[in-house]
Protein backbone atom coordinates (compact mmCIF):
# COMPACT_ATOMS: atom_id res chain seq x y z
CA UNK A 1 0.00 0.00 0.00
CA UNK A 2 1.01 3.81 -0.55
CA UNK A 3 0.60 6.06 1.99
CA UNK A 4 -1.06 9.45 1.53
CA UNK A 5 0.43 11.51 4.44
CA UNK A 6 4.67 11.41 4.91
CA UNK A 7 5.30 9.65 8.28
CA UNK A 8 8.29 9.60 10.32
CA UNK A 9 8.51 6.89 12.04
CA UNK A 10 11.23 6.78 15.23
CA UNK A 11 13.00 3.50 16.32
CA UNK A 12 16.05 2.86 18.69
CA UNK A 13 18.65 -0.11 17.04
CA UNK A 14 18.67 -3.45 18.78
CA UNK A 15 16.59 -5.29 19.99
CA UNK A 16 13.23 -3.44 19.02
CA UNK A 17 14.07 -2.68 15.38
CA UNK A 18 15.12 -5.55 14.45
CA UNK A 19 11.77 -6.99 15.81
CA UNK A 20 10.00 -4.21 14.33
CA UNK A 21 11.11 -4.73 11.23
CA UNK A 22 8.77 -8.04 10.31
CA UNK A 23 5.63 -6.16 11.81
CA UNK A 24 7.02 -2.89 9.36
CA UNK A 25 7.65 -5.38 6.50
CA UNK A 26 3.62 -6.36 6.65
CA UNK A 27 2.75 -2.94 5.96
CA UNK A 28 5.15 -2.88 3.19
CA UNK A 29 7.70 -0.91 4.87
CA UNK A 30 11.79 -1.66 4.41
CA UNK A 31 14.64 0.36 4.88
CA UNK A 32 17.22 0.87 3.08
CA UNK A 33 20.06 0.65 5.14
CA UNK A 34 20.45 -1.31 8.67
CA UNK A 35 21.35 1.03 11.39
CA UNK A 36 23.75 -1.40 12.85
CA UNK A 37 26.06 -1.04 9.93
CA UNK A 38 24.81 2.63 8.51
CA UNK A 39 26.16 5.94 10.04
CA UNK A 40 22.62 7.62 8.80
CA UNK A 41 20.27 8.73 11.33
CA UNK A 42 17.32 9.23 9.22
CA UNK A 43 17.10 6.12 6.83
CA UNK A 44 14.86 5.97 3.66
CA UNK A 45 12.07 2.89 2.80
CA UNK A 46 10.85 1.54 0.13
CA UNK A 47 7.97 3.82 0.53
CA UNK A 48 8.38 7.06 -0.27
CA UNK A 49 6.62 8.96 2.20
CA UNK A 50 7.83 7.21 5.00
CA UNK A 51 11.32 7.23 6.43
CA UNK A 52 12.98 5.84 9.75
CA UNK A 53 14.76 8.23 12.44
CA UNK A 54 16.85 6.55 14.59
CA UNK A 55 17.38 7.22 18.06
CA UNK A 56 18.58 6.77 21.51
CA UNK A 57 15.80 4.54 22.84
CA UNK A 58 15.00 6.90 25.71
CA UNK A 59 14.68 9.52 23.36
CA UNK A 60 11.66 8.17 21.48
CA UNK A 61 8.69 9.48 23.54
CA UNK A 62 10.21 13.07 23.35
CA UNK A 63 11.01 13.05 19.30
CA UNK A 64 7.49 12.06 18.88
CA UNK A 65 5.80 14.16 21.61
CA UNK A 66 7.39 17.63 20.03
CA UNK A 67 6.47 16.78 15.96
CA UNK A 68 9.89 15.55 15.08
CA UNK A 69 8.78 11.79 14.56
CA UNK A 70 4.94 11.65 14.09
CA UNK A 71 4.98 7.56 16.00
CA UNK A 72 7.37 6.23 17.58
CA UNK A 73 8.21 2.17 18.86
CA UNK A 74 9.48 2.24 22.05
CA UNK A 75 9.21 -0.09 25.34
CA UNK A 76 6.81 0.60 27.88
CA UNK A 77 9.32 1.09 30.33
CA UNK A 78 10.71 4.50 28.85
CA UNK A 79 6.76 5.52 28.60
CA UNK A 80 6.22 4.91 32.12
CA UNK A 81 9.51 7.32 32.97
CA UNK A 82 8.45 9.41 30.51
CA UNK A 83 4.68 10.44 31.10
CA UNK A 84 3.30 9.97 28.14
CA UNK A 85 2.26 13.42 27.81
CA UNK A 86 1.12 14.66 24.59
CA UNK A 87 1.18 10.98 22.87
CA UNK A 88 -1.23 8.11 22.00
CA UNK A 89 -0.49 4.44 22.85
CA UNK A 90 -2.94 2.86 20.53
CA UNK A 91 -1.18 -0.54 19.94
CA UNK A 92 0.52 -3.24 22.58
CA UNK A 93 3.44 -4.58 19.22
CA UNK A 94 4.15 -7.74 21.69
CA UNK A 95 7.59 -7.68 20.80
CA UNK A 96 10.67 -7.06 23.32
CA UNK A 97 9.11 -8.80 26.29
CA UNK A 98 10.25 -8.59 29.32
CA UNK A 99 9.77 -7.47 33.20
CA UNK A 100 10.46 -4.47 35.39
CA UNK A 101 11.69 -6.16 38.16
CA UNK A 102 12.76 -4.94 41.66
CA UNK A 103 16.15 -7.82 42.46
CA UNK A 104 18.57 -7.99 45.55
CA UNK A 105 20.11 -10.96 47.40
CA UNK A 106 17.81 -13.91 48.37
CA UNK A 107 18.03 -12.84 52.33
CA UNK A 108 16.83 -9.20 51.23
CA UNK A 109 13.85 -8.17 52.38
CA UNK A 110 11.75 -5.93 49.90
CA UNK A 111 9.50 -4.50 52.18
CA UNK A 112 11.76 -3.35 54.85
CA UNK A 113 12.18 0.49 55.16
CA UNK A 114 15.44 2.45 54.55
CA UNK A 115 16.30 0.65 51.33
CA UNK A 116 18.91 2.01 49.11
CA UNK A 117 17.75 1.23 45.67
CA UNK A 118 19.93 1.36 42.32
CA UNK A 119 18.16 2.01 39.11
CA UNK A 120 17.62 4.28 36.26
CA UNK A 121 14.27 3.65 36.52
CA UNK A 122 13.43 6.35 39.10
CA UNK A 123 9.95 7.60 38.15
CA UNK A 124 8.63 3.92 38.39
CA UNK A 125 10.63 2.95 41.55
CA UNK A 126 9.56 5.90 43.10
CA UNK A 127 5.48 5.09 42.31
CA UNK A 128 6.06 1.60 43.20
CA UNK A 129 7.34 1.98 46.82
CA UNK A 130 5.22 4.96 47.49
CA UNK A 131 2.01 2.45 46.74
CA UNK A 132 3.48 0.54 49.09
CA UNK A 133 3.99 3.23 51.80
CA UNK A 134 7.74 2.27 52.15
CA UNK A 135 11.12 5.22 52.24
CA UNK A 136 13.11 4.36 50.71
CA UNK A 137 17.01 6.00 49.05
CA UNK A 138 17.24 5.65 45.38
CA UNK A 139 20.41 5.73 43.63
CA UNK A 140 20.57 6.42 39.46
CA UNK A 141 22.78 4.43 37.85
CA UNK A 142 22.91 3.78 33.87
CA UNK A 143 24.25 0.18 33.63
CA UNK A 144 25.71 -2.70 35.45
CA UNK A 145 23.10 -2.84 38.06
CA UNK A 146 23.91 -6.30 39.37
CA UNK A 147 27.16 -4.51 40.98
CA UNK A 148 25.63 -2.34 42.56
CA UNK A 149 24.63 -4.88 45.60
CA UNK A 150 27.29 -7.12 45.56
CA UNK A 151 29.41 -3.63 46.51
CA UNK A 152 26.79 -2.68 48.98
CA UNK A 153 26.57 0.20 47.07
CA UNK A 154 22.59 -0.15 46.98
CA UNK A 155 20.66 -3.11 48.79
CA UNK A 156 18.39 -3.67 46.00
CA UNK A 157 17.92 -2.65 42.29
CA UNK A 158 15.17 -2.11 40.20
CA UNK A 159 15.41 -3.15 36.42
CA UNK A 160 14.74 -5.26 33.17
CA UNK A 161 14.75 -9.28 33.36
CA UNK A 162 14.19 -11.42 30.47
CA UNK A 163 15.37 -14.33 31.27
CA UNK A 164 17.27 -13.74 34.81
CA UNK A 165 20.16 -15.65 33.71
CA UNK A 166 22.00 -12.24 34.43
CA UNK A 167 20.63 -11.67 37.94
CA UNK A 168 21.41 -15.64 38.90
CA UNK A 169 25.35 -15.09 37.51
CA UNK A 170 25.48 -12.60 40.38
CA UNK A 171 24.63 -14.23 42.56
CA UNK A 172 20.37 -12.13 42.87
CA UNK A 173 17.03 -13.16 42.20
CA UNK A 174 14.13 -11.28 41.37
CA UNK A 175 11.95 -10.65 44.62
CA UNK A 176 8.86 -8.26 43.05
CA UNK A 177 7.65 -7.73 39.38
CA UNK A 178 6.82 -4.10 38.97
CA UNK A 179 5.08 -4.44 35.75
CA UNK A 180 4.92 -6.66 32.24
CA UNK A 181 7.35 -4.69 29.63
CA UNK A 182 6.68 -4.98 25.92
CA UNK A 183 7.05 -2.26 22.89
CA UNK A 184 4.17 -0.43 22.16
CA UNK A 185 3.01 2.26 19.32
CA UNK A 186 2.87 5.79 20.49
CA UNK A 187 1.35 8.37 18.11
CA UNK A 188 1.55 12.12 18.93
CA UNK A 189 -1.95 14.31 18.67
CA UNK A 190 -0.47 16.16 15.95
CA UNK A 191 -0.37 13.25 13.22
CA UNK A 192 -3.82 12.06 15.24
CA UNK A 193 -5.54 14.55 13.71
CA UNK A 194 -3.79 16.05 10.39
CA UNK A 195 -2.43 12.39 8.95
CA UNK A 196 -5.08 10.69 10.50
CA UNK A 197 -6.28 8.10 7.00
CA UNK A 198 -2.64 6.90 6.85
CA UNK A 199 -1.75 6.69 10.58
CA UNK A 200 -4.96 4.36 11.05
CA UNK A 201 -4.20 3.01 7.62
CA UNK A 202 -0.16 1.88 9.39
CA UNK A 203 -2.08 0.77 12.86
CA UNK A 204 -4.84 -1.52 11.13
CA UNK A 205 -1.96 -3.52 8.86
CA UNK A 206 0.29 -3.51 12.69
CA UNK A 207 -2.96 -4.81 14.98
CA UNK A 208 -3.67 -7.46 12.26
CA UNK A 209 0.34 -8.27 11.88
CA UNK A 210 0.52 -8.87 16.28
CA UNK A 211 -2.35 -10.94 16.03
CA UNK A 212 -0.92 -13.66 13.32
CA UNK A 213 2.10 -13.61 15.87
CA UNK A 214 0.89 -13.74 18.81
Amino acid sequence: MEFINSLTIALSKGRIFKQALPLLAQARIEPYDDPEFSRKLILETNQPHVKLVIIRAGDVPTYVQYGAADLGVTGKDVLMEHGGEGLYEPLDLRIARCRLMVAGMPDTDPGSDRLRIATKYVTSTERHFAAKGQQVEIIKLYGSMELAPLVRLSDLIVDLVESGNTLKANGLVPLERIADISARLVVNKAAWKMKHRSVMDLLAILRAAVEQIR
